[in-house]
């Protein structure tokens, strides 16, 4: 495949969405009035494993998402947007707005999936602190990654919200299903799990309409093992893996449709996203990162940078494409501050307030001055603004968990020494131009260097990495620490 620049993808996508009409990244001043009557309702809708090119809107040719693609036409299309590099790192940062080896783990033990610690702040006790109902359906991922033998005092409901229905992690091979925290179902039909989830969501959202709520929708699909429903199943051109992914886009048109009947759309944000990259080894049960390059558990761009709409009529501007970088862990803090709630301040929070992003106010920048690439527990890229610095690293860190074999071998190799890439001109990641830029890969160095500092590293504990447990902190680190 030819590769792409990131100009020739944004042009194509535009195209794609608007017509042939690129929409600036802008909001009609009558709509920047300060509206919604009170606390703005959020619905989080959180994709698992659904590659940056699975939908329409972000170039997609063989799989259908009309309704997705609407909220682009309708809404803001986020096109450099962060998560982390597999399930229970991302939703720890997403729920918490941090990194995930900044936040508190039970026990101070650091997990491939984090047990994620009960003192930690969730965005889902903010808003209810600030008079929210808060409700889950979905894959949790939290409390342990597995679906028996979880700690069921990590639970959602034990992490600010009032309604949980869905499963305690993937469905690597069977789902059991919880209504708050009773087991309801073991070994759920998977075919079903999309449209039950949304079921339950658009039952929750009926039942708080006269309240502000914020409704997390974390689907089970479209990790693996696939299942989808007998509505979908062979309609479309990418086999299974596209079926659920039309079906995952239909269901976010169910709620669309409830938000508009029950009047509440324009006092409701809506965001859909997804937790990770594509899962490269599964292949035609997997995703596609394309144009990108890497795949779920590397930290090329694949790996971390996921599709991302947002939509609030009145609010966010239509048929908006914003480049600058943001992260799920801006979550957190953007809507604390649009639903009155209050941002822990005992505590680092790596996100930021992206209001001004989502608004399309004008000349709005990235709050993101940088943005760190971890795999696991190590650091191994750092970008800032438009350029990316890949750090010295073996082809298979023995610090890592083996995920080398989970993407394509030709993007396995050992780096001796940085390398770096300009996002604007090659969003591949081909074209190496540390040599013309040393002053570049100076300052990402340094930048990489605080990180290592505060956040931490496979060989060091981060000052500011939190630990609320008597344990040792982070038994990991002995292993590989050097002076």
């Amino acid at each position: 495949m030819t590769q792409l620049t990131r100009r020739d993808l944004l042009n194509k996508l535009s195209l794609t969405v608007l017509g042939g009409m690129a929409m600036p990244l802008r909001l009609p001043a009558e709509a920047k009035k300060k509206a919604f009557g009170g606390r703005p309702n959020i619905v989080l809708i959180y994709a698992d494993d659904l590659g940056y090119g699975d939908l329409g809107c972000f170039g997609s040719e063989n799989i259908r998402t009309p309704r997705v693609d609407q909220m682009a036409r309708e809404g803001v299309r986020f096109t450099s947007f962060y998560a982390q590099t597999v399930c229970g790192p991302s939703r720890a940062a997403l729920m918490t707005g941090c990194y995930p080896l900044r936040v508190a783990k039970r026990n101070n033990q650091v997990d491939i999936h984090p047990y994620l610690h009960a003192k930690e702040v969730t965005i889902a006790e903010i808003l209810r602190d600030a008079g929210y109902a808060t409700g889950c359906f979905g894959k949790w991922d939290l409390a342990g990654h597995k679906q028996l033998g979880y700690d069921p005092n990590l639970l959602p409901t034990k992490q600010g919200f009032d309604y949980f229905f869905g499963t305690p992690t993937s469905n690597d091979s069977l789902v059991n299903i919880l209504r708050n925290e009773e087991v309801i179902e073991r070994k759920a039909d998977m075919n079903t799990l999309t449209r039950r989830y949304t079921d339950e969501a658009i039952a929750f959202i009926r039942r708080k309409r006269q309240e502000p709520f914020f409704v997390y929708v974390p689907h089970t699909m479209p990790h693996t093992k696939l299942g989808v429903s007998g509505q979908f199943r062979g309609k479309s051109k990418r086999g299974l893996y596209g079926d659920v992914v039309e079906e995952i886009d239909w269901n976010v048109g169910r709620i669309r449709d409830t938000i508009k009947e029950l009047g509440l759309d324009k006092k409701t944000y809506m965001i859909f996203t997804s937790d990770n990259g594509p899962w490269w080894i599964k292949k035609a049960h997997g995703g596609s990162a394309l144009p990108l390059r890497g795949a779920k558990t590397s930290t090329w761009e694949g790996g971390l940078r996921v599709p991302c709409l947002m939509w609030a009529p009145g609010r966010i501007p239509a048929g908006a494409v914003c480049d600058e970088i943001a992260t799920t862990m801006d979550i957190l803090p953007t809507f604390a501050r649009l639903g009155g709630g209050k941002v822990p301040h005992d505590r680092v929070i790596d996100g930021h307030d992206i209001s001004v992003l989502m608004h399309g106010e004008e000349g709005a920048t990235s709050p993101t001055k940088a943005f760190f690439y971890y795999q696991h527990t190590h650091l191994q890229a750092v970008r800032s603004g438009k350029w990316k610095l890949h750090l010295p690293r073996p082809a298979n860190p023995p610090w890592t968990p083996g995920w080398a074999r989970h993407i394509a071998p030709k993007d396995v190799f050992e780096i001796k020494r940085p390398i770096l890439f300009d996002m604007e001109k090659d969003i591949g990641e081909q074209d190496d131009v540390a040599d013309e830029n040393p002053e570049v890969v100076e300052k990402l160095r340094e930048l990489a260097e605080w990180a290592r500092n505060d956040i931490g590293d496979y060989n060091r504990i981060g000052k500011n990495a939190r630990f609320f447990d008597p344990q040792s902190p982070r038994p990991d680190v002995a292993k590989w620490k050097t002076e």
